[in-house]
């Protein structure tokens, strides 16, 4: 391939901007990039790729790293002596009120590795250029596979090398589930929905680049303490990427099938398998938890943290409350459970009668929502009809915590919101995608 310099910079008619959006899409078209599952739609991109400084990335990179490790701790220590509520950390009220939190793991830990193997943080930049943390998203996060599928289209399209990075991905992830079972045997495994799955097309991707069986739960079959495939393979590690993230099936007396903690816990809490990442580290990406995590690189680490929060208030605090109340204009009201944008009601763009419910939801029932001050997304240029225009983005970097190491691969997943003005960027509202390259 030929480099070129600044590829945002080519080229020049709309009829040519608008040529290089459609062949950079077809191409994730033809190689089945899609998102929501088997009714959902092609995942879109745009071609102008997002360039990050290299210095600028080693800050972030370093922030995240240690954000992980703090996060991570924190999970280790709400299932066994809880330090972080007895010292004043993070408030008990907070924990109690958690729905991520799984009481019949109190005493449990994995046998090896780490509690957060895999996170995805969502990074914006401020009015400042302050890059901040603005979710945690430590459960089951997507996109990485995303990220890669654009990278090579938009390369391939643009006829510009792209840089290296986003390839260590699988490896990472590899380490990551060999970690969590180092002197097991057996098959690594991803465990799927299936085609049903919202990001269905991740874990094919995934599994294939990383060297991971794909399986659906009805092909783990119990073995004693452990597990095993149709074939015999016994399972030395599984990689979670299931609806289903906490303990309780929706209804697993309706369907015992689709019970997928029924039949990893036991082998998990037996140390026969290891699991990428855990049941239970839902408390860690908890809304209201997230207000507090900058103390907690403080308290675990003993260090200032190097990406700081967006600022969330906890508003089952009665003082906290009554400030959104009344700033609720001027601020971002989240609901605590909430995912891919759902729920979310910016203030400064939200109509007086959408206020006044977010308000009164938010009095009847303030631990069920967070509050956070408003982030004037950057923008960068995005093709619209053919035109640069500018468009709200964020950053989703993929950190790897095995345990002792952590990997964070060049670039990530810019998420773009096609829309004039608007805030929300995720693919489940319509968004799209950059590619995000490390220059």
């Amino acid at each position: 391939m030929t480099s070129h310099p600044d590829p945002t910079e080519r080229p020049s008619s709309p009829g040519e901007r608008d040529d290089l959006s459609r062949r950079v899409n077809a191409v994730l078209e033809e190689r089945g990039v899609r998102f929501g599952g088997a009714g959902g739609h092609a995942f879109r991109a745009d071609p102008v790729p997002r360039l990050l400084d290299a210095e600028e990335w080693e800050l972030l990179s370093a922030g995240l790293a240690q954000r992980i490790r703090a996060l991570d701790a924190f999970v280790a220590d709400v299932y066994a002596e809880r330090r972080c509520v007895t010292d004043g950390v993070v408030p008990a009220h907070v924990l109690d009120a958690t729905p991520y939190l799984e009481p019949g793991l109190r005493g449990s830990a994995p046998a090896a590795g780490a509690w957060i193997s895999v996170a995805g943080f969502d990074v914006v930049r401020d009015e400042s250029g302050t890059l901040l943390v603005l979710e945690d998203n430590v459960r089951t996060p997507s996109g990485m596979a995303y990220a890669m599928a654009v990278s090579e289209a938009v390369s391939q399209v643009l006829d510009v090398e792209q840089p290296a990075g986003l390839e260590e991905c699988a490896s990472a992830l590899r380490r990551c589930l060999e970690a969590t079972n180092p002197d097991g045997e057996g098959a690594l495994v991803l465990l799927t929905d299936g085609p049903d799955n919202s990001a269905y097309y991740e874990h094919r991707r995934l599994a294939d680049e990383a060297g991971l069986t794909l399986v659906e739960l009805d092909g783990l079959l119990p073995d004693g303490e452990g597990l095993r495939l149709a074939d015999g393979t016994p399972v030395r590690a599984v990689y979670r990427r299931t609806e289903q993230d906490g303990l309780r099936a929706t209804d697993p007396a309706a369907d015992p099938a689709a019970d997928v903690a029924g039949r990893l816990l036991a082998p998990w809490q037996a140390g026969r398998v290891g699991m990428v990442n855990c049941y239970g580290t839902g408390v860690a990406d908890d809304k209201s938890v997230y207000a507090h995590v900058d103390d907690m690189v403080r308290y675990y680490l003993h260090e200032e943290p190097q990406v700081r929060s967006v600022r969330t208030y906890d508003l089952t605090d009665a003082d906290r409350l009554r400030e959104a109340l009344d700033r609720l204009p001027e601020l971002v009201a989240k609901p605590r459970d909430g995912a891919g944008g759902q729920g979310v009601v910016i203030g400064p763009s939200a109509s007086r009668e959408q206020l006044e419910t977010t308000r009164e939801a938010m009095r009847s029932e303030p631990q069920r929502w967070i509050v956070q001050d408003v982030v004037s997304l950057s923008t960068q240029p995005t093709i619209v009809d053919g035109v640069p225009q500018p468009r709200h983005v964020d950053l989703r970097p993929f950190v790897f915590f095995d345990g002792r190491d952590v990997t964070v691969p060049r670039g990530g997943l810019t998420r773009v919101a096609l829309e004039e003005g608007q805030m929300v960027v995720n693919s489940s509202q319509d968004g799209g995608a950059k590619a995000t390259w490390v220059h």
